[in-house]
Parts: C-alpha cells; structure tokens; sequence
C-alpha cells in the first residue's frame, strides 16, 4: 500500500521542478544582467572621469589652452569608443584660479529590460563627471 502512495505522490509532483525553474529563471537573468550593465556604467564614469582630469590638466599648464584641453579629452573619449559626450572646459582669466571640466554623456543600456528599468524606453542613463584644477603660472 505504501509503494502506490509514493508513486501517486511522485506522479503528482513530476512538473514542480519545471514550474520553479520558470519562476526562479527571470531573476537570475536580471540579476546577471543588471550585474554587467553596472559595470559597464562603472567603466564608462571612470573613462570620463579620466579624460575630465587630463583635458583640466593640459588646461592648467603653461603651454595649454582651450583647445588643446578640448582635444585631449576628445582624444580619450574616442579611444574609448565614446562618441556624443559634452565637454565644456571652463578657463577662468585670473592666474590660480581653478580650471574646471565637465563632460557629459548619455549611455545607452544594452538589454532591452535595462532600458525600461533604467528611465522608460529610451534607456539612456546620463553619467557626469567634472575635475578641477588650479592654474600653474
């Protein structure tokens, strides 16, 4: 008697594990994908962070000027394959003042659940990021 109870009881659950995979499945995946589009905002920040200090640097400099800062932060963002970013270089006239950068950029999620999560359907999530530095002469 006992053996047709295990079989009926075994019969009867033959599909929970499908019907957990299903509903434990969407939140792997988000959790995975939400994961590295994280990191790819983490590495694009970091880039413009970078190329914010380099253009305020060069602007700093004696030699420097608005123009070479503007290429040299252009310069960086293209290595990166970082194309539609805002620089603005703000040079002051007064010697040691601070020279301030701030670049912008709208980063464009890769999955599209991360662009509705992100901000509605477009997905573009803005990263801004600025350094300042003091003139040298």
């Amino acid at each position: 008697m006992d053996t047709k109870l295990n079989r009926k009881t075994w019969k009867s659950e033959k599909g929970q594990s499908l019907v957990e995979f299903a509903l434990v499945v969407p939140m792997l995946l988000l959790l995975v994908f939400g994961i590295a589009e994280f990191g790819r905002a983490w590495m694009v920040k970091n880039i413009l962070t970078g190329a914010a200090r380099e253009a305020s640097r060069i602007a700093v400099v004696r030699d420097g000027g608005y123009d070479k800062s503007m290429s040299r932060a252009n310069n960086i963002l293209a290595s990166a394959n970082i194309f539609g970013a805002t620089v603005k270089v703000d040079i002051p006239d007064t010697d040691f003042s601070p020279v301030t950068t701030t670049i912008s950029y709208q980063l464009v999620a890769i999955t599209p659940l991360m662009r509705i999560i992100s901000s509605g359907s477009s997905g573009e999530i803005t990263l801004t990021s600025s350094a300042s530095m003091r003139k040298e002469y």
